[in-house]
């Protein structure tokens, strides 16, 4: 029995004085003439125990501060940016700076824009998470120590299919380029690197996947545009291991950015407005969003605040390359100039021969690995694909 109902009753039913009562409980006069009333008014309702939560609370958020949260909400979310509790909060903070007799009221926690968010029915529950003690994140140090780049893809308003080159600072998660091509050839994808070379300095290592257009090493060996680049510029250049997005996960992540604000945007008409809506979003991405992975700074702060990592690779002459092979069934080796394919003719009974191919820019040269016969010695056409031996066409020669 509760004591609410013990002192009732004694009123009520037992006849005995409030003051008696109260002395005997240990408790006010006035709780017990509070009780009565309730009873009288109530029933036996009164006997339930009430909430002690206050009717007013001073630090309550007021209705118009939980409306401009809900505003931003909307005005974010339609917009395709980030519009968590953390990013509103900061867009509030960065209103008009309050004076000391200035009566505008204080910027919510974070933790009480959450729930004026759950309130208003615009976070949706998820299932538990893995605890934020078992994350392994890895960061550059220092701004252009590394970094990360990748190729996405995007359509226009026709449905025609174009790519995005990114390409960001490990560090800062500042971006440093994107730029749109319907279709990246090596070349271009040097010429984007060479873009963001002139606007931030030359980084210290450069990571990508294994695509075609960022190097040639699963593909038959040889060197791409880039790769030649990067070696003469002293700069490092890792690739992630296949089948492992992961390990690009800082620019893997900016494409799922990039793609929201993108989706939220007016379909791009052409290959021109694409670039027009990339160059908008990469200024308001690094300049105006506060980003959660950097205590709601913005890119550029980040990236101005510590000194620059600059190239310390081995120097390397791109022009003079050494590699093995072996003749296919078509008597030609496979050799990478200029990100361009060159077949070089040597014979079909030369098939299934371990050769070394050695090139000093055009001037190419194939020896045979176990007998050290040179088996041909050329200057490379680069414009053509296929480099014919040379001799008359008739029966195949056979091997001394």
């Amino acid at each position: 029995m509760s004591q609410a109902r013990l002192i009732i009753t004694a009123v009520t039913l037992e006849g005995r004085t409030k003051s008696e009562v109260a002395r005997d409980y240990g408790v006010s006069r006035f709780w017990v003439q509070t009780l009565v009333k309730r009873f009288v008014a109530e029933g036996e309702a009164a006997y339930e125990p009430r909430s002690r939560r206050p009717h007013v609370h001073p630090n309550a958020v007021s209705a118009g501060m939980e409306e401009q949260i809900v505003r931003l909400r909307k005005e974010l979310s339609k917009q395709g940016l980030d519009a968590g509790a953390d990013t509103i909060h900061t867009h509030l903070a960065r209103r008009t700076p309050r004076s000391k007799t200035s009566t505008l009221e204080p910027v919510p926690a974070v933790s009480t824009i959450w729930r004026v968010l759950t309130r208003r029915g615009f976070v949706t529950p998820q299932p538990q998470k893995r605890p934020k003690s078992t994350w392994h994140r890895f960061t550059a140090d220092q701004p252009n120590e590394r970094w990360q780049a990748d190729i996405t893809h995007w359509q226009l308003a026709d449905g025609t299919e174009l790519e995005i080159l990114n390409i960001e600072d490990d560090h800062s998660r500042l971006d440093l380029l994107s730029q749109t091509r319907r279709s990246f050839t090596a070349g271009e994808v040097r010429g984007g690197f060479r873009t963001a070379f002139k606007r931030h300095g030359l980084p210290a290592r450069v990571l990508t996947d294994n695509g075609a257009v960022f190097t040639g090493k699963p593909r038959r060996g040889g060197q791409v545009a880039l790769e030649a680049e990067l070696v003469t510029l002293r700069i490092r250049f890792d690739h992630s291991r296949p089948y492992h997005p992961q390990t690009c996960g800082k620019v893997e992540r900016f494409h799922q950015t990039q793609k929201k604000w993108l989706a939220a945007q007016e379909p791009a008409q052409t290959l021109a407005q694409l670039q027009q809506q990339l160059d908008r979003f990469r200024r308001y991405y690094n300049s105006t969003r506060p980003h959660r992975a950097l205590d709601r700074k913005t890119p550029a702060e980040v990236y101005a605040t510590r000194p620059k990592a600059v190239p310390s690779g081995p120097l390397v002459d791109p022009h003079y390359r050494v590699r093995t092979d072996k003749i296919d069934t078509s008597g030609t080796v496979t050799l990478r100039c200029q990100s361009r394919l060159h077949h070089i003719g040597l014979g079909r009974q030369l098939a299934g021969t371990r050769v070394y191919v050695l090139s000093a820019d055009l001037h190419v040269r194939v020896v045979a690995i176990e007998t050290g016969e040179l088996l041909r010695e050329l200057t490379l056409d680069p414009n053509r694909d296929y480099q014919p031996t040379g001799r008359p066409p008739g029966p195949p020669r056979k091997r001394p």
